[in-house]
């Protein structure tokens, strides 16, 4: 991932990419898109279509990337009432993405860290240290990643 480019670059990959928490099935697909930047491990942005959107409630946390634009985030809610499991701004997306990113408008990304998995064709993928980035770490990336104590400059 240090030969990955900056800015970043959108890929499309057709590997399984699939989310999980309390239980349930958060999203599943094989047309997700990868922005790959280095230094970072990807971040996975799922299709709307390919996502329990009742299980997607919005949260007031908004951010900016110089790159993508602004990020709006949604909190993970599985359940009812007293008894709801919520992960809060456990994903994020760009509703108005900048034209760069135009494909990954309303499309999800998630935090490995806030969720209970995120597998990529199978495999449960870690999350880079620290709570800023929502990179996927698997066995194909090799760091090590910023995110961590220390690497805020990188």
């Amino acid at each position: 991932m240090w030969d990955y480019p900056r800015p970043p670059r959108l890929e499309r990959t057709d590997r399984l990419v699939r989310v999980e928490h309390a239980g349930a099935v958060i999203g599943e697909t094989t047309r997700a898109w990868r922005v790959l930047e280095t230094s970072q491990a990807p971040g996975f942005y799922l299709p709307p279509d390919d996502l329990a959107l009742e299980l997607l409630r919005p949260a007031a946390l908004r951010t900016h990337c110089e790159w993508k634009g602004e990020a709006t985030y949604w909190d993970v809610v599985v359940g009812d009432g007293a008894g709801a499991t919520v992960s809060p701004e456990a994903a994020w997306s760009y509703p108005h993405p900048t034209p760069a990113f135009a494909a990954i408008r309303d499309h999800v990304a998630f935090y490995p860290q806030r969720v209970d998995a995120c597998l990529v064709d199978g495999e449960r993928v870690q999350a880079n240290a620290g709570d800023f980035y929502g990179g996927w770490v698997t066995s194909r990336v090799v760091g090590p990643f910023k995110g961590g104590a220390g690497s805020w400059g990188w």
